[in-house]
């Protein structure tokens, strides 16, 4: 078991030396869960009902959150709870396991492939013909490395990781186990009786600094090539299509689904299982919430919702208007009996004047 002092996050943090400086920590937890050796956070004032009742030895706090008197754990100030959290995590992180620094014995390696110095390569490993794996690189299990791969320096791709033919890799990427990158770019045109395979003769780019999780694709470009920009993080499950070109920094949430030639400027951020049609464009730092469904270009700075995806705010009011209906409804069909009872009284109306003498009878007096 890892332990740690007060004092020797704090000097990570570089915040001063706290009071209780050889408070011993052995991991981190949430206020709820958290023993009396472990540290927490708080962002936010809406967690002050669990730091009151939190067995926490020590927690983080956010500058801006109003600690009432009496709270007994050791505090340490941040400027942001959340990035402190990262840096403290990192130091209780356990190593990850995987293969020693060398080829194993059983990888098989064509022989005009290379591997740069320090780099570990794992058990049943294949590395085509023409491929070069960088510096410091882990290779874990199962890994096939096609013909022509570039892979750069100080890269992670783990167990059953697929890398097809001519794919560059940059510095620093993490592949996440059964992710596959290169697979045919979905192409086919119909002739008149079937569907014909386009060849798809492009490659993928992946930049310096992306992490790909689980199971994700990133198809080949028909032409040209699919891009993944520096340091975009996606989640697991995420399809990536032929042509796609990411900008910076950007972020994709679980079950999104990208179809071919669409372009994501810097910063864009795709909310979990949303679905972008081909051939737009999302501008920079454009937000896209969970479960939308873009066909249509989306301006820089935007946040949109909903299916078809448009600007949020307008979503939230025609989600409001619809769980109006019910009520609606009932109120139309009153209305309708109303005006049916009106239509009668007129039509008794009617016949009253019609025959003046028999008003009592058309009254029903």
């Amino acid at each position: 078991m890892k332990t740690l002092t007060l004092g020797e996050i704090a000097k990570v943090l570089n915040l001063p030396v706290p009071a209780k400086a050889d408070l011993r920590l052995t991991g981190v937890n949430s206020l709820v869960e958290a023993s009396d050796t472990d540290i927490s956070f708080v962002g936010s004032d809406r967690f002050l009902k669990e730091l009151a009742a939190t067995r926490a030895a020590a927690v983080l706090v956010q500058r801006d959150v109003k600690v009432p008197p009496g709270v007994a754990n050791a505090i340490l100030w941040v400027d942001d709870a959340d990035l402190a959290m990262v840096k403290v995590l990192e130091m209780f992180a356990p190593p990850v396991p995987g293969p020693k620094v060398g080829i194993d014995a059983s990888a098989r390696l064509d022989a005009t492939a290379s591997v740069g110095e320090c780099s570990a390569i794992g058990a049943f490993v294949s590395i085509g013909a023409n491929s070069h794996v960088g510096a410091r690189c882990v290779i874990y299990p199962g890994v096939i490395i096609s013909d022509d791969v570039t892979i750069g320096d100080d890269c992670q791709i783990h167990a059953n990781v697929v890398i097809r033919e001519r794919i560059t890799v940059g510095n620093r990427v993490i592949l996440n186990a059964g992710t596959v990158l290169g697979t045919d770019g979905f192409g086919y045109r119909w002739d008149g009786k079937q569907h014909l395979k386009m060849p798809q003769i492009g490659t993928v780019v992946i930049e310096d600094d992306v992490e790909l999780g689980s199971c994700v694709c990133v198809d080949r470009a028909k032409y040209g090539a699919t891009r993944i920009g520096k340091g975009t993080k996606v989640d697991n499950l995420v399809q990536i299509a032929h042509n796609v070109v990411t900008g910076a920094h950007c972020i994709m949430a679980g079950q999104t689904g990208i179809a071919g030639s669409t372009t994501l400027g810097y910063g864009v951020v795709v909310g979990g299982a949303s679905s972008i049609r081909d051939h737009v464009t999302i501008g920079s730092l454009a937000v896209i919430a969970a479960r939308s469904g873009v066909i249509d270009d989306i301006p820089p700075g935007t946040t949109v919702s909903g299916m078809p995806a448009i600007p949020h705010r307008q979503a939230l009011r025609e989600q409001a208007a619809m769980r109006r209906l019910p009520d609606l409804w009932v109120q139309s069909r009153k209305a309708q009996e109303q005006l049916q009872e009106l239509l009668k009284l007129k039509d008794r109306l009617e016949a009253m004047l019609k025959q003046p003498d028999a008003t009592d009878d058309v009254l029903g007096t």
